[in-house]
């Protein structure tokens, strides 16, 4: 135990100390100046973009302001209510989740529906990949996104070839993985990876990540109801930045579907998630500085993605720029 050590700051004039346990003795090692210590305190919390809500919309009935993770769980009662196969499980979900994007669930709709795994990955998914093919609506967490890769062999070898393996005669298309996902600012290295690109190239699989609780909502309920398993990441730096009105009862949004949020003739610029909003202000910036029109395109469904609409936008804008969070 003498040789645990506990590392903290202090402080405008910081100092980083380690403290050997049961041993009293504390030594340090250097400090941070007041000026270093103030830019570290404002930089932790500042985000590298300013989120902008969807314009409002009645074409789904009543709505609620929202935020992200209130608009996944209002995705996650609608199918609980409708569906009675639907069942919910991973790490913590019977109390809410990490995120809280579960609250109150297992209360309303039983243990037996909304239930906590060991902490194993692969079991999760394993486990998702049987419920599905037995006939269930299986909606699997991955509390973040950056442990999902315990799981891949599941999700690229047994989920993605289920129905191909099997002749068509069986599938595990009511398979969906969700997961946090994405940077937040201090997530350090295991919170913080976006690891969409190891899985999107491999067929058999969707991959969704939405921009905004509206769109989180109505494309969750559409990969819940498609029937292909789906890794759906949702960006947690949106949990609670992102507010807006979003519609209280079930709508789906199509999958592999891209969505053009601005036209332009010079530049087209592809995202999806959190940098959609970057691309945003990026596209405003070119405009009012240097005269340059920017086409933005939300591709929403990263696989399979919507190649016509891209192509048929970059026949005007034919420079062609994508970007996501890194």
């Amino acid at each position: 135990m003498a040789a645990a050590a506990r590392l903290f700051i202090r402080g405008a004039h910081s100092t980083l100390a380690i403290s050997g346990v049961g041993t009293g003795k504390q030594s340090s090692l250097f400090k941070l100046s007041a000026g270093c210590s103030s830019r570290l305190k404002a930089q932790r919390h500042v985000a590298h973009f300013t989120f902008q809500p969807d314009p409002p919309t009645t074409e789904y009935g009543a709505t609620q302001k929202m935020n992200l993770f209130q608009s996944i769980t209002s995705a996650l009662d609608n199918t609980l209510a409708s569906d009675p196969t639907a069942v919910i499980f991973g790490e913590d979900v019977a109390f809410g989740g990490v995120f809280r994007c579960t609250v109150g669930l297992r209360d309303k709709y039983g243990k037996d529906r909304v239930f906590n795994t060991p902490l194993c990955e692969q079991g999760i998914v394993g486990f998702g990949i049987g419920a599905a093919t037995a006939g269930a609506t299986a909606i699997a967490e991955i509390q973040f996104a950056d442990y999902i890769f315990p799981a891949f062999d599941q999700i690229v070898n047994e989920a993605a070839k289920y129905r191909y393996r099997s002749g068509n005669l069986f599938d595990c298309g009511n398979l969906t993985i969700r997961a946090p996902w994405g940077c937040v600012g201090h997530g350090s290295l295991y919170h913080s990876q976006s690891p969409e690109a190891y899985f999107v190239h491999c067929p058999g699989i969707k991959v969704v990540i939405p921009r905004s609780p509206l769109q989180a909502k109505g494309l969750l309920l559409s990969c819940i109801a498609d029937n292909n398993p789906c890794l759906f990441f949702e960006p947690k730096i949106l949990y609670r930045a992102a507010v807006e009105q979003v519609p209280v009862d079930s709508y789906t949004i199509p999958l592999s579907q891209a969505e053009v949020l601005q036209e332009g003739s010079d530049l087209t610029l592809v995202a999806w998630g959190t940098q959609i909003h970057v691309l945003k202000e990026v596209a405003n910036m070119a405009q009012e500085k240097l005269g340059v029109s920017c086409e933005v395109i939300d591709l929403r469904t990263i696989l399979p993605w919507d190649t016509e609409t891209v192509c048929k936008v970059t026949a005007a804008a034919p420079a062609v720029t994508s970007a996501t969070v890194v």
